[in-house]
Parts: C-alpha cells; sequence; structure tokens
C-alpha cells in the first residue's frame, strides 16, 4: 500500500478510535450508576416496582454487552495501527491476498479479505 492511502485510513482508524473511546466512556457511565433513582434523576425515595427494576437490569446489560463488543472494535483497530506502522496494513493475515480498498473503506480495521472472513465465519 502507498504511503499516502496508508496515512490516510490511518487518520480514519484514529478518528474512529477516538470516537468509540469515547462511546466506551459515556456507556460505562450510564451503566455503572449506583441506583435507579441517580440513573433517572428521580427526586422521590418511593418503592420502585419489580418490573422497573428488571427493565434496569435488563438495560444495565445490554449496556455492558455493547460495550464488550466496542471494546473488540477497539482491540481490532490497535492491531491495524500497528499493521499500518510495519508495514502490513492492507494484506489479508490469512492468505496474504490485497484487501480492496472498497472494503477497507467500509471496515478500516479489516484484517481479512472478504473470502478469508466469509470462511472463518462459517467456521472452516
Amino acid at each position: 500500500m502507498k504511503k499516502t492511502d496508508a496515512k490516510v485510513y490511518r487518520g480514519r482508524l484514529l478518528a474512529l478510535r477516538a470516537r468509540l473511546r469515547g462511546d466506551v466512556d459515556q456507556m460505562a457511565d450510564a451503566a455503572l450508576k449506583k441506583s435507579r433513582s441517580e440513573a433517572n434523576g428521580d427526586l422521590s425515595s418511593m418503592p420502585i416496582h419489580m418490573a422497573d427494576i428488571g427493565s434496569d437490569n435488563f438495560e444495565q446489560e445490554f449496556t455492558l454487552s455493547l460495550m464488550q463488543s466496542e471494546e473488540g472494535t477497539l482491540d481490532q483497530i490497535e492491531s491495524s495501527l500497528e499493521r499500518i506502522e510495519d508495514g502490513t496494513y492492507g494484506r489479508c493475515e490469512e492468505c496474504g491476498v490485497k484487501i480492496p480498498k472498497t472494503r477497507l473503506n467500509a471496515i478500516p480495521y479489516a484484517a481479512l479479505c472478504v473470502k478469508c472472513a466469509e470462511q472463518q465465519e462459517r467456521g472452516f
């Protein structure tokens, strides 16, 4: 890959990383609130209905799951930045084929070509 292209993708990856880090921090703050009243801004200390507690627990678990997913994406972004530095960015980690720019434009942290990614998803 040309250095000018690598510089463009590096910029995209850095911007994406910064955005995701902000999202993860915000989600962590929201998911780990101390109490329901703190999270919702309730001023009342009235008892909470069991359904509300269940909804709150579901929302917290869902947010934590999203955070875990975004942490995985952040790891992939870090790996891509390392590949840019060592000159292997844009090549499939499995077969070594050049990853098309259309794929890198859509998923700048892609480490596999479409064929290898499909095989990996199928479990081959």
